[in-house]
């Protein structure tokens, strides 16, 4: 869902009497062509994009706003029209729409926070092994390394507290 804000000034009265249809009043003509140039403008970009880089509908902005512009003087400068500013002022995605985007959002946020929780347990353990190694608190095997490797990023990752194990012997 789209919207803009014109403001148009209407220049060459001759040319809005006699070049266009005057059946219609000069407001359906300039309504009729603004819609088709924000669908032209709109249907070039993507809403919004999780790559930085790429213009957008919701990044481009000023960009956007400047192509708008261009393409309303493009279609009303034959009935005498200058555009004096055009932007877009609402864009939303439709309802049902909307629910899935922001599934897609939460989804995004969870893997990101999942991600950094990942990198700071493996580094823990990284930073756990070896002070046990240049300590020499203990010396272990590498089943032992694995089995303590797997404990370690259970507990650190695990969205639950843990319940710790205390092993009887063998």
């Amino acid at each position: 869902m789209i919207g803009m804000v014109l403001v148009w000034q209407l220049k060459d009265t001759y040319k809005a009497v006699f070049d266009i249809d005057s059946s219609q009043p000069l407001g359906n003509f300039v309504n009729i062509q603004s819609d088709a140039a924000l669908r032209e403008v709109a249907g070039r970009y993507a809403y919004d994009d999780d790559s930085a880089h790429e213009l957008t509908l919701r990044s481009g902005g000023e960009e956007i706003n400047d192509e708008l512009e261009r393409k309303l003087n493009e279609r009303l400068s034959m009935a005498g029209i200058r555009i004096v500013e055009a932007r877009i002022n609402y864009l939303a995605y439709a309802p049902e729409i909307a629910a899935v985007m922001l599934r897609r959002q939460q989804a995004s946020a969870i893997i990101s926070a999942r991600e950094k929780i990942v990198e700071g347990a493996v580094s823990m353990v990284e930073m756990a092994l070896n002070r046990l190694d240049n300590d020499k608190v203990v010396t272990l095997d590498n089943a032992d390394k694995a089995r303590m490797v797997g404990n370690l990023l259970v507990v650190l990752c695990a969205d639950d507290a843990a319940q710790p194990v205390i092993p009887t012997g063998n």
